[in-house]
């Protein structure tokens, strides 16, 4: 099966939504340049609302290490997900378990990612658009990733409920992420694309099954 994960979720009706058509995580987004970017006492709400065994994930970029642990102290967060240039002993410092994104592009050598970022439990792998850490809704090259990863992939990068199928099929990722793909503006998520985006990964999940 694989798992799906919502991102840049900013609203409690859109967590809600994300959840009853069977996301198995949301994504609470901690860098203030992102247009979907949570405060703090916002992303305790948002957390306050998912029902049990949605696991909420707290991305960060280059964060001050006290910004996290004060995100820490008042947010809930199951997962945390560093999309800056972040080193091994930076993500394994708040003792909670970590993705490490990698923004692919032709040269990025995977393999030594996952071994220098072993402790993750899974690289998320997005596209490079220089000076962009993520967000970008833009797709990279899936052939660039090596079919002998050790660690799980979670494919994010441009998917959307046209193309996720095809991403499924071609990587078999463990998930997919998916922000822009699903929404109505930016930060403000489309429920009927939500669903499509959910209800796809199933159909092909049953079809390679």
């Amino acid at each position: 099966m694989t798992r799906v994960k919502i991102c840049g979720i900013t609203r409690v009706e859109d967590a809600l939504a994300a959840a009853r058509e069977g996301a198995h995580a949301i994504g609470l987004v901690f860098y203030e340049r992102s247009p979907r970017h949570v405060g703090i006492a916002q992303a305790a709400q948002l957390a306050a609302a998912l029902p049990p065994f949605v696991t909420t994930v707290g991305l960060f970029v280059d964060a001050d290490p006290a910004f996290v642990r004060a995100v820490l102290a008042a947010v809930p967060l199951d997962l945390l997900q560093f999309h800056g240039d972040e080193t091994p002993e930076y993500c394994t410092q708040f003792g909670r378990p970590y993705l490490k994104a990698i923004r692919v592009k032709a040269g990025v050598d995977l393999l030594q990612c996952a071994a220098r970022f072993s402790t993750a439990k899974a690289l998320l792998l997005d596209a490079y658009v220089a000076g962009v850490p993520g967000g970008t809704g833009a797709t990279f090259d899936w052939g660039l990733i090596p079919r002998n990863l050790p660690l799980p992939v979670i494919l994010s990068g441009g998917l959307d409920p046209d193309n996720v199928a095809a991403a499924v099929e071609r990587v078999r990722p463990y998930a997919v992420d998916v922000s822009s793909g699903v929404e109505a503006a930016k930060g403000i998520k489309d429920a009927a694309k939500v669903a499509a985006f959910i209800n796809e990964v199933k159909r092909i999940d049953v079809q390679l099954s």
